[in-house]
């Protein structure tokens, strides 16, 4: 893969490393798609191709995430809207490009997901103001202690505005200091889940990781 589009670095984008992001994001989509978590034309993932000024290759709006192909992705700003890079045609950005924009610019991430899983749903609902998580193993795989620490999944408010949505993010997301931990997912109530990474395979075990761990929360707290 080419690495502007691997690594999210300065420079020019390019028709190539645009296609390259496509094949790979369409790969993951069509994993998410199988496990049911991106039914139908739901679902987003990005990756970042430049940083300065920022560009993200994202999922183009309304089609079936289970049958994408490399040209099946848009190239948008830091704020979501779509830009005309490496000469290529508009194409309609997904709704929610502006919050993958918002999170690859606060954590430097690589690329970012967005998904419809069942877990992260029901977590959202059941704890609206966030989902604590301790003494669990796979809290190793998102950064973390599983028997020294206490971790928080982030929890917002859906809304169709992505700069409100953003603002949210902002809000909820804590870098790691001392006394707070960084996650890398915020679960967006009645609505769905992002996870991010350095690149598309760490965003993917970001996510799975994280909605393990939701399932078992729901399953063992009353």
């Amino acid at each position: 893969m080419n690495d502007t589009a691997r690594a999210g670095g300065d420079g020019a984008v390019t028709s190539e490393s645009v296609l390259s992001a496509g094949a790979a994001l369409a790969t993951e989509s069509a994993r998410f798609a199988a496990r049911g978590w991106m039914p139908g034309t739901a679902g987003n993932l990005s990756m970042t191709l430049a940083r300065n000024p920022l560009r993200l290759a994202v999922t183009a709006s309304g089609l079936d995430k289970g049958e994408l192909s490399a040209t099946d992705v848009v190239v948008v700003d830091g704020v979501g809207d779509w830009v005309a890079e490496a000469g290529l045609p508009f194409r309609q950005p997904s709704a929610e490009a502006g919050l993958h924009a918002r999170i690859a610019a606060v954590t430097g991430a690589g690329a970012v997901i967005h998904v419809h899983a069942l877990a992260a749903v029901r977590a959202g609902y059941q704890w609206p103001h966030g989902v604590e998580l301790h003494d669990l193993e796979m809290l190793k795989g998102i950064g973390h202690s599983a028997h020294h620490e206490r971790v928080t999944i982030p929890v917002v408010r859906n809304h169709q505005d992505m700069a409100i949505l953003g603002d949210d993010f902002d809000r909820v997301y804590l870098p790691a200091t001392e006394s707070t931990a960084e996650v890398p997912a915020l679960i967006v109530a009645d609505h769905g889940i992002y996870a991010w990474g350095r690149d598309l395979r760490q965003a993917r075990w970001h996510l799975e990781l994280t909605e393990a761990l939701l399932q078992i929360a729901l399953a063992t707290r009353a």
